[in-house]
């Protein structure tokens, strides 16, 4: 209830305590809570995928440092905070700007699972009473269980409300989409290395589960029966061309890879995928390169795909069809 102490928990058992500004803090608690009073401000964002749920929640002046550059930033109000000054790059997530964190007052570092590659950093930035949230939305499979992470930043910033109605609008979405059977379309998700390898999604990864849920069936080369079948893997072109040249759609990840705006783009990467059936039938398309950091489009993202399966014509901020030449 907005006004009200809330207290949250993440997978690792860390304990969050939100005060509000007109409350006190309580007494005798366990020396493990986080507390934050609000309202919360100088805080460094590792975690890139939080940027945009703090966006859309109005509590982005909470964030006064940044694990990425400016140029780095797709998310437009990010970017302009950085150029302006207002927010203050500090480092990635093994190597932060200790000094400038400090000095700065810094009050909470939200990071990603990256961290627990480096338990030093999480303990020299505790060590300098800087609280660390390790957020977890990566683990979640399902992109529609990521996009519900927004009531959780919600609840710390005392934007419950505007959390829910973002959630509810956004799900809304794909009511629709989900009411509807597969399109029976296959669909390759990938982008070309710099050595000549395909990098595709593994089966558990959330990015073929929106494929699914827009009604294809997203091209995996992994065991789906695997225990952590999830993220990303390369393989050689020769074997991404036995299992994907029949596929009804291409979808090109330009968010990693430079932005391809043309098939004859996509060709001289290799000259095989002139050979693939959606390359001959004109059903390639590439990724804007705000589709991974814009966190609370993932119902917009799903819808965009389904039209894109269902062969209409898309206006979408996410993807767009690649012309011949």
């Amino acid at each position: 209830m907005p006004g009200s102490h809330v207290i949250v928990k993440t997978k690792d058992g860390t304990q969050i305590l939100t005060v509000p500004e007109d409350k006190d803090i309580p007494d005798n608690l366990d020396e493990d809570i986080v507390v934050l009073k609000q309202p919360v401000d100088g805080i460094y964002l590792v975690s890139s995928a939080v940027m945009d749920m703090f966006r859309e929640l109005g509590a982005l002046d909470c964030i006064q440092f940044s694990g990425q550059k400016a140029e780095n930033w797709y998310i437009d109000e990010a970017k302009e905070a950085m150029e302006q000054g207002k927010m203050l790059y500090a480092g990635k997530y093994s190597s932060p700007d200790y000094e400038l964190l400090v000095s700065k007052k810094c009050s909470l570092a939200i990071e990603n699972s990256m961290i627990l590659h480096s338990p030093d950093v999480k303990e020299m930035l505790e060590d300098f009473d800087i609280p660390v949230i390790i957020e977890y939305s990566s683990y979640e499979t399902d992109p529609l269980g990521r996009l519900e992470w927004v009531k959780f930043y919600g609840a710390l910033f005392d934007a419950e409300d505007a959390a829910e109605q973002l959630f509810a609008s956004e799900t809304a979405k794909t009511a629709d989409v989900l009411n509807e059977a597969p399109t029976g379309k296959t669909v390759a998700f990938f982008y070309v290395t710099t050595n000549g390898g395909v990098n595709v999604r593994k089966s558990g990864d959330y990015v073929s589960k929106m494929i699914e849920l827009a009604g294809g069936t997203c091209i995996t080369f992994d065991d789906s029966d695997e225990e952590n079948a999830l993220s990303t893997m390369t393989i050689q072109m020769e074997t991404f061309y036995e299992q994907a040249k029949d596929a009804d759609y291409i979808i090109y990840n330009s968010t990693i890879d430079s932005e391809l705006t043309s098939v004859s783009e996509l060709l001289q990467k290799n000259a095989l995928f002139a050979d693939f059936k959606a390359v001959k039938e004109g059903h390639v398309y590439g990724t804007g390169k705000n589709m991974f950091q814009e966190t609370t489009g993932y119902g917009t993202m799903i819808a965009d795909m389904h039209a894109i399966f269902t062969g209409q014509e898309i206006k979408s901020d996410y993807f767009y069809k690649l012309t011949e030449e």
